[in-house]
């Protein structure tokens, strides 16, 4: 959709000027991005038993669980040390991906023993 919504969606000036002069390093960035978010929410999807168990599950779902929390708590300095007009997209995305990060960890903590072959 153009340098309009890299704009909307928080990306650096700098690399938004180049998308603009035909560099496409940050289209591919954002490709990339959108493919391992597919591939997270496929273990997502598959931890909840709604598509075929994917290879190293609860590995992957705790390791997916721990980025989303570890990126979700950046909330915290950069509400104590960010205080610029800019910084809603930091907020917005941060506090975002916590809720992902503890949706994610409730999930894993309560199929864990299923995963493992026992009731839960």
């Amino acid at each position: 959709m153009g340098p309009d919504w890299f704009r909307f969606f928080g990306a650096p000036e700098p690399l938004i000027t180049a998308y603009e002069n035909g560099n496409n390093q940050l289209l591919w960035f954002t490709l990339g991005i959108t493919a391992v978010l597919t591939i997270w929410g496929l273990y997502a999807l598959s931890g909840a038993g709604l598509i075929r168990r994917l290879p190293l599950l609860r590995l992957g779902l705790v390791v997916i669980t721990g980025i989303y929390l570890l990126r979700g708590l950046l909330l915290i300095p950069t509400i104590l040390y960010v205080p610029y007009p800019e910084g809603a997209f930091d907020y917005w995305s941060s506090a975002i991906v916590l809720v992902y990060g503890l949706v994610h960890a409730i999930g894993v903590w309560k199929s864990w023993a299923a995963w493992n072959g026992h009731a839960t």
